[in-house]
């Protein structure tokens, strides 16, 4: 009998040591993990301070950049993302928003991370309309085609056959045109101030040429504006002069900017001239006008890029060109503050009038490898505040994927009934080049891009991207 009292008792001290030894592992356990959430917080934060940092560090280069470069434009930093571009009080603002009922201001507020996101992936990107883009595209036949063909009579091409009658004489089966496949380019605007300074030799010394619309090239500007003509970007309603416009040139490519018609196609079968369509995105709070989207055509091309004739200088007090009287134009103020930006983000370098007069000195520009760091943690801090844990690269953006041929293989754009003249032609030239001809940095490009192209979706960002990758057989 006493043993089993002495049995009882022994047991609620056994199981106040069992729950006592419960009690201290679950504080371990929470000790330890609360250290390693600890760490992880304290990691975050020390990343966190680290970009920040690269960004302000960044930020106080751009405000710098412009104080050299800005004829009089200041940059404010407000945070490390964000900034405003001033110009001097006393400034002619003198265009005139019919829609707002007031003069341009002269503030624009900026997001530099945004920016650099967005030009960034611009440098990968393809800015023609092509057939793999409507193939891989969620439903890119029966609502996207019939968005880029004028009067089509439908809002969607539910007979697939009508909207590709009206868009094979233009649309390459795959890019015709890749990223870095240009050292140097350079972007005529038709601004009147052209005519200042005689740049066109230095402009025929580029490796590609884009100009816009309506543009003349002609010994008679030859000295201002060159005779080089290797691209042109033009709206609808020049597109409708395209025959007098590429006069001159059997190889100048043909690029619209917006929408086709039937009426361009029955032009398009009887020039021999390359005629594509842009596939480029809504900037509504950068630059107007086809000079902006100039220079994104450039930008998915070309390594450097050098813009002249555009309203960047002060003094503007009428829209000019350097080849008509003046009209009613762009915004002047809103452009100059935009471009001086991505100069100053090293997008583009500009030339002027008033530039000309000093030895141009890029070295107040950020490098490369500056911007590339910038890049890198502006897309650290977006991780971190979405709070995404894996790291798909330059693909990120990636939301739709589809798959294609190997580089040059598929139809080439045109139809059965072409002239003789355009069936005779060179003008599906950059569909059919081979691989080894592009130059040596687009074929590295297209390398480390996995052979995938990069298409926008919609919009005014990159977020979404349509991403077609090809086979790389073709290029061992």
């Amino acid at each position: 009998m006493m043993a089993l009292k002495q049995s009882y008792s022994r047991r609620p001290a056994l199981l106040h040591l069992v729950f006592a030894a419960s009690i201290f592992s679950l504080f371990v356990f929470a000790a330890i993990r609360s250290s390693f959430s600890f760490r992880g917080k304290l990691l975050f934060t020390d990343t966190n301070s680290l970009d920040l940092r690269i960004l302000s560090d960044f930020q106080s280069n751009v405000q710098q950049c412009v104080a050299n470069r800005g004829l009089g434009l200041t940059a404010q930093i407000i945070d490390h993302c964000n900034l405003i571009l001033k110009f001097p009080q006393g400034t002619n603002s003198t265009w005139f928003n019919e829609q707002f009922k007031i003069f341009e201001p002269l503030e624009y507020k900026y997001d530099v991370c945004e920016a650099i996101l967005l030009w960034e992936q611009y440098r990968n990107m393809t800015t023609v309309l092509t057939r793999e883009y409507l193939d891989a595209r969620p439903d890119g036949w029966l609502d996207y085609a019939p968005k880029r063909i004028a009067q089509l009579g439908a809002d969607k091409c539910y007979n697939r056959t009508l909207c590709e009658e009206h868009l094979n004489v233009l649309l390459p089966a795959k890019p015709p045109f890749h990223p870095r496949q240009f050292q140097t380019c350079a972007v005529v605007g038709n601004s009147g101030d052209l005519l200042k300074t005689e740049f066109g030799e230095e402009i025929d010394g580029h490796d590609a040429v884009i100009r816009d619309n309506e543009a003349p090239v002609n010994e008679k500007y030859a000295k201002y504006v060159g005779l080089k003509r290797d691209f042109r970007l033009v709206v609808r309603g020049a597109a409708r002069n395209m025959i007098p416009i590429l006069n001159g040139s059997d190889d100048e490519v043909l690029i619209i900017k917006s929408l086709t018609h039937r009426d361009f196609n029955t032009m398009i079968k009887r020039i021999p001239n390359p005629v594509y369509l842009f596939q480029g995105i809504v900037l509504r709070r950068g630059a107007k006008g086809t000079g902006m989207k100039s220079i994104e055509l450039a930008l998915s091309m070309c390594d450097i890029v050098d813009i002249y004739g555009f309203t960047v200088d002060p003094g503007y007090t009428e829209w000019t060109r350097y080849f008509s009287t003046p009209r009613k134009g762009h915004n002047p103020l809103q452009g100059r503050a935009y471009y001086q930006l991505l100069e100053c983000l090293g997008v583009i370098r500009i030339h002027s009038p008033m530039r000309a007069e000093r030895k141009q000195d890029w070295s107040d520009i950020p490098s490369r490898e500056t911007i590339s760091r910038a890049h890198s943690a502006v897309v650290r801090l977006k991780k971190n505040e979405a709070g995404e844990d894996s790291d798909l690269g330059q693909f990120r953006n990636c939301k739709v994927w589809g798959q294609s041929g190997p580089y040059g293989s598929g139809p080439v754009s045109g139809s059965p009934d072409m002239s003789d003249v355009r069936k005779k032609s060179s003008y599906s030239k950059w569909e059919v080049m081979p691989f080894e001809k592009l130059s040596e940095t687009a074929r590295d490009q297209f390398s480390q891009m996995e052979g995938v192209s990069l298409y926008k979706m919609d919009g005014n960002k990159l977020d979404d991207l349509v991403c077609v990758r090809h086979s790389l057989k073709s290029q061992v």
